[in-house]
């Protein structure tokens, strides 16, 4: 009994290697080293100039936007190759450009192909970088992948960065009334504006599936079609996917439920699924409340909690893999209807940190921005 408005895809079958955990557990938590806890790796357009490769290229005549189409087949395959989708606006074209100060060449994706061409000219002309380039993605759409998938194998042979960023809110908002309305940010990280949003902002079961399907089969779909390529990196794979504060288990009303979620190691995309479907099934029969399920922006944060346990599946199934999930703040951006008050710069670094984590980096980790995080 499955919801999701997508094709279905069958998700890979492979067995299970030691499980990693996140913060709380008792089994043991592959940390990050000192030095990695202390170190950002985050740029910003004033922080740091381009590395003498980016330098080098944005002196290039080649227009940015062709440079996929126009190498030739004996061009370098750079060093470091990211993909990131959801990258025109907000967070991710800021991940996108602080990668691309790093020296990574960065596959900026978007649904909408003119949006996207744009994102990446303004890139190139404000921050004279040539090394972002875009690619059209649908992460609902299975031609979608495959070709961006085909189009990477043809011309890099491999993936070292995936950053997970593209997300729906769930819900439908009068902008106008919640603009109105004038909620403290305190109260919208407690989750104490539930009640207080409940004239502006309507859940409804079809924005509830758009969300489910867009925040989580999406990233996984997206996610499985580049396992291959990430599977070739020669630089040690990075995936990165954005979680949210709504996403950790004390805003989980239901107690075994929440319990149950503690023991991740249980969990499998099954099971998720299942889940997803009472969910659905509760929304459907206005049994939200009565059933235990998160009051404060539901669907979104079911999404986000089983985004942290697809994580944790990832990371155990791929040790060899850095994979991890992140919060990236209250950051202002059109998800949250420019509600946050932290600039998308700032949202963009926990993911470009652990996008270049060392080899010996944390794996199987909830981050809150730059610091492990207690989701659990």
């Amino acid at each position: 009994m499955s919801h999701h408005l997508a094709a279905t895809t069958a998700a890979a079958s492979t067995s299970p290697s030691r499980r990693p955990s996140l913060t709380s557990f008792p089994s043991p938590l592959h940390r990050p080293s000192a030095l990695f806890q202390q170190t950002s790796f985050a740029a910003t357009r004033t922080e740091k100039k381009p590395a003498p490769s980016v330098a080098a290229a944005a002196a290039s005549p080649v227009s940015p936007l062709h440079r996929l189409e126009e190498m030739s087949d004996h061009e370098a395959i750079p060093e470091r190759l990211a993909v990131v989708t959801g990258g025109n606006r907000g967070i991710g074209i800021e991940v996108c450009c602080q990668l691309a100060l790093q020296g990574v060449t960065v596959i900026l994706t978007a649904r909408d192909e003119e949006k996207g061409k744009a994102a990446v000219e303004s890139l190139c002309r404000e921050s004279n970088l040539s090394n972002i380039i875009f690619h059209q993605l649908d992460i609902l759409d299975a031609g979608s992948r495959a070709t961006l998938a085909r189009h990477i194998e043809t011309r890099y042979g491999k993936l070292d960065i995936l950053v997970n960023n593209a997300g729906v809110g769930g819900v439908a908002v009068d902008q106008e009334g919640l603009r109105a309305l004038n909620i403290d940010p305190k109260m919208w990280l407690s989750g104490k504006a539930a009640h207080l949003i409940e004239s502006v902002i309507v859940q409804t079961y079809d924005e509830a599936v758009k969300c489910l399907n867009t925040n989580y089969y999406g990233l996984k779909w997206a996610t499985e079609a580049l396992l291959p390529l990430l599977k070739k990196s020669t630089s040690g794979a990075r995936i990165i996917n954005t979680s949210s504060l709504r996403s950790e288990l004390q805003r989980m009303p239901n107690e075994k439920l929440r319990e149950s979620l503690c023991d991740a190691d249980s969990w499998d995309e099954a099971r998720i699924e299942a889940m997803l479907s009472e969910f659905l099934e509760d929304m459907k029969n206005g049994r939200l409340e009565a059933a235990g399920w998160p009051m404060m922006l539901p669907a979104y944060s079911m999404s986000k909690m089983v985004v942290n346990l697809y994580t944790r599946i990832l990371a155990r199934r791929h040790p060899e893999m850095r994979i991890n999930c992140v919060h990236p703040g209250f950051v202002k951006t059109e998800i949250n209807w420019n509600t946050g008050v932290l600039p998308p710069e700032e949202g963009a670094r926990g993911a470009v940190m652990l996008a270049l984590a060392p080899g010996d980096g944390p794996t199987g980790c909830y981050f809150d921005q730059t610091k492990l995080g207690e989701a659990w």
